[in-house]
């Protein structure tokens, strides 16, 4: 049986359904425990007249709370102490209540909410159906992907586009300046969409690496007003200069909140190693540092709707006319032109020699005992087979993984093995989050190799039942049929949003796993642990393992000249472990990576 929920025919998280059960059988005898929270089982017209009877204004119960009360309430709750007074509604009050008075000018009702549904019916398609998303417009300025549900058959749709923009990635500065222009057209949006949110239409504006993705969802009836709401304020951007410095300053913070935590800082360092022309959060924190204006933002923003290339994704109860018409808006809305050249939705990646590779940064948050080791193994331009086969392993990998890096020799809480597509190029990483009081990144890097001289030896004698078991575990997975509407939409815009349009992805990956052997498994595993084009990113924290014996603080620190300042750049730190000092040290990132060779753009395709 399907849970009931807010959305009726929608299913629910498990976990959500269960709680919403285990309350209702505190409140329902267990015929009612699934509906009892949901359904109205008889109707009393007595029982309403009654409650109704009873709201009148003699008995309000008014709280009143301000700080000019300090002081003059001498009554405390018990449980948190809290003051309060308590005493009667004045006669005054009740006098003026009870008959008739005028009414203040300045409260009105609100205005008819344009945003709620009233047609719920599921549309006729007006193309052939089909299992997957099909092409319906294909330009030069854009396209679009569309498909009619016919699975869930609700009352509702997701519409998705990419505005792709060549000038996104042009500049730390051009990306600090997206980030703005994302946020402040947000809180543009935010009175002007608040009923939308009411009648249950949502949206998001998201800042993409390469384009501003628009996210709506809801009942399909009204959503169209909403996504002209969107693109109408997108057309007519304006930011104030004291919105402006607000969403300056809370981005700075976001930069700063992201550079200070160990396990961001060692994604920003990997990809920066291994993506070329990727920039780092240190290089858009220091371009939020500038001092960037409005007339920077206006000016970015108008080159930003010059030249797009707008690419979406409808599903639901939609036809594929009104969806063309979204599309179209856009186009007529925004009057952009198209990219003079294609702009790619990937970075191209760096091709690690067969070394061992070390980029040891010290901590951006100074007195933090946090650190972060990640191992990865690059593969390199692999197929869709070979993805199948790496994300076998690294299932096969979970679990000893957590029982010999946690369970037994507790370096962390957080220990996982991961199988990483960077742009389009395999690999699997190992990631352990550890504390520099207790070991050293490089001590830990050591018990990972040991992990994984470990893990292959183990993989050399898994019996077949073990690995067919394992097998059918990842094909039950991809198996699953989606709870609701948005888990199909989320599994398609990845094909949308990084160009490769395999929506048959998981049934491909369920053919190539019913094929593979387990000494197969083996020797692809020792393959790439041989190979050993491997870099290693140790995020150091501040601790007797990584400092030595604390040193004696002089009398008088004098204090940093920002709050922002400790964040300004990297610090590479030198390997002292007799086990790295054959690794290739990286202590310049981009004088590294510009004598390596790169790899073409690359997409899993096949």
């Amino acid at each position: 049986m399907n849970p009931i929920n807010d959305d009726r025919e929608e299913e629910t998280e498990p976990i959500e359904f269960v709680e919403n059960i285990c309350e209702n059988m505190q409140l329902f005898p267990k015929e009612d425990v699934l509906t009892g929270d949901q359904l109205m089982f008889e109707y009393d017209s007595q029982v309403i007249s009654a409650a109704l009877s009873l709201l009148t204004p003699t008995r309000a119960n008014l709280l009143l709370l301000s700080p000019e009360n300090e002081g003059h309430c001498p009554l405390r709750e018990k449980w948190f102490g809290t003051s309060y007074s308590m005493e009667g509604v004045s006669e005054e009050w009740v006098l003026l209540w009870a008959g008739e008075f005028p009414q203040n000018p300045d409260l009105q009702l609100p205005a008819r909410n344009q945003f709620i549904a009233t047609d719920f019916a599921l549309k006729a398609s007006d193309c052939p159906d089909s299992d997957f998303p099909v092409r319906i417009v294909d330009s030069e300025r854009g396209c679009l992907w569309y498909k009619k549900d016919n699975k869930f058959r609700i009352p509702k749709a997701c519409i998705r586009f990419n505005l792709i923009s060549p000038l996104i990635q042009k500049s730390p500065e051009n990306l600090v300046l997206l980030d703005l222009f994302v946020n402040i057209l947000a809180h543009n949006l935010a009175e002007p969409a608040y009923e939308a949110d009411v009648a249950q239409l949502a949206y998001q504006l998201v800042a993409g690496e390469h384009g501003v993705m628009v996210h709506l969802k809801g009942f399909n009836h009204k959503l169209p007003l909403l996504l002209k709401l969107i693109v109408d304020h997108l057309a007519g951007f304006r930011a104030e200069p004291s919105v402006f410095s607000m969403f300056s300053e809370q981005l700075k913070k976001a930069y700063f909140n992201v550079l200070i935590k160990p396990e961001r800082l060692g994604r920003d360092v990997r990809l920066l190693v291994l993506e070329h022309c990727r920039w780092s959060v240190v290089q858009k924190y220091q371009a939020a540092m500038k001092g960037l204006t409005v007339d920077d933002l206006l000016s970015f923003v108008a080159g930003l709707k010059a030249e797009l290339y707008a690419e979406g994704l409808v599903q639901g109860n939609l036809t594929s006319a009104e969806s063309k018409d979204f599309l179209q808006y856009f186009t007529e809305k925004l009057q952009f032109q198209p990219p003079s050249a294609e702009v790619p939705v990937l970075f191209r990646v760096v091709e690690l020699p067969q070394k061992r590779h070390l980029c040891k940064v010290k901590s951006l948050n100074q007195g933090d005992a946090n650190s972060e080791v990640t191992v990865y193994y690059q593969s390199g331009l692999k197929n869709l087979r070979d993805h199948a086969l790496m994300q076998l392993m690294v299932m096969h990998m979970e679990e000893p993984c957590f029982d010999f890096l946690r369970t037994k020799e507790t370096l962390g809480y957080q220990v996982y093995p991961a199988c990483r597509n960077t742009s389009g190029v395999l690999g699997f990483s190992v990631t352990v989050e550890t504390q520099a009081t207790k070991f050293s990144t490089e001590f830990v890097e050591a018990k990972i190799e040991e992990f994984l001289v470990g893990f292959g030896e183990r993989l050399a004698g898994l019996s077949e039942e073990a690995f067919k078991t394992q097998v059918t575990a990842l094909i039950k997975l991809k198996e699953c049929e989606d709870a609701h509407l948005g888990e199909e939409v989320d599994r398609n815009w990845f094909e949308v949003v990084t160009q490769q349009y395999v929506f048959q992805r998981l049934d491909k990956e369920i053919q190539a796993l019913k094929l593979f052997s387990q000494q197969e498994l083996g020797s692809w595993f020792l393959e790439h642990r041989s190979s050993s084009r491997k870099l290693s990113v140790h995020v150091v924290g501040s601790g007797a393992e990584e400092d030595g014996p604390p040193k004696q603080s002089a009398p008088c620190s004098p204090a940093p000249p920002s709050a922002y300042g400790e964040v300004s750049k990297l610090s590479f730190l030198p390997a002292s472990s007799p086990l790295l000092q054959d690794a290739t040290l990286i202590s310049d990132i981009r004088a590294f990576t510009s004598s390596l060779p790169l790899h073409p753009y690359h997409k899993i395709l096949s």
